[in-house]
Parts: structure tokens; C-alpha cells; sequence
């Protein structure tokens, strides 16, 4: 398990691939892809930390397994509070043939261990349906219900 830099784009853009296409049980093809998701890279690399869990040795080699990130927040000061930081765990994804050698686990840890480092005021994230439980043993709860979304493309509401 390592913090990813620029020399991992490619591995990370490629579990990107894969997670999309174990989920849609087929490959997707986009030849701009790869290029898209180095360009966003350089976009986020700024706030966002990414970790890369892999497979192998220095002397066989590295073969990328899994990754997750953490984007950091930093909240606005106000007259008597100098603000703060919070962090939003994103794409989290680890290979199938890998999920259950505790690899999830060890990337949510260092995530955690960074916003301890980093002092944030708290942790986020938005589980799907199949990892809520994962994280709720990990410590995750619930926070409310107090995000509301908005799709700025769909008609609004007529009541």
C-alpha cells in the first residue's frame, strides 16, 4: 500500500476501467479514456490523495489491485472560527479476485490514517448499496439526512 503519484496514472485509470467493467460484465469501449482520466488527474491531484494497493516484489514486479482516494474540503473561515478540513473518500474499488484478502481494508486504513494526519473534522463518504456494511464495521454512521441533491438537467418538480 502507497500514496500514488504521477507515475501511476495509467495503473490508476486502468482500475478505473476495470471497475466499471466488472460491473457492467463486459469491456466498455473508449479509446479517449485513458486520456480523459489523466487530464482529471492533473485537475484533482492538488486536494485529492490517492493510494494504490498492489501485488508482487521489486524483483517480479508490481501488478495494481486496488486504489481509493480522498479529496480534502476545506471549509470557508468565519469571524471567530478559522474554518477547518474534512475529507470525502472516493472511488474506492478493489480487484474481485482480491476483496476478500483484506485488501478494502487496508486502503480504507490508510484514508483513515491520512485524515487523522491531516486533522480533518471529519471523514465522508457515499457507500453504495453493497459496501454501506463494510463501512459501517469499520466505524462509518450514518449523518442524517441532511444532503439534499439536485439534478440540474432534470424538470423540476410541478407540486
Amino acid at each position: 500500500m502507497r500514496v500514488a503519484d504521477e507515475r501511476d496514472v495509467e495503473a490508476l485509470a486502468a482500475l478505473r476501467r476495470a471497475w466499471l467493467e466488472e460491473r457492467a460484465g463486459a469491456p466498455v469501449d473508449d479509446p479517449g479514456f485513458e486520456a480523459a482520466f489523466a487530464q482529471w488527474w492533473r485537475t484533482e491531484q492538488p486536494r485529492r490523495t490517492f493510494w494504490l494497493a498492489e501485488v508482487g516484489s521489486d524483483r517480479a514486479g508490481w501488478t495494481p489491485i486496488g486504489s481509493i482516494n480522498v479529496v480534502e474540503i476545506v471549509s470557508m473561515p468565519r469571524p471567530g472560527s478559522r474554518g477547518g478540513r474534512v475529507g470525502q473518500v472516493g472511488n474506492a474499488f478493489v480487484l474481485a479476485g482480491f476483496a476478500d484478502r483484506g485488501v478494502p481494508r487496508a486502503l480504507l486504513e490508510a484514508a483513515v490514517d491520512h485524515a487523522g494526519e491531516r486533522r480533518y473534522r471529519r471523514l465522508m463518504l457515499a457507500p453504495t448499496a453493497g459496501s454501506a456494511s463494510f463501512y459501517r464495521r469499520a466505524g462509518f454512521a450514518p449523518a442524517g439526512e441532511t444532503l439534499l441533491v439536485l439534478d440540474p438537467f432534470a424538470a423540476p418538480d410541478p407540486g
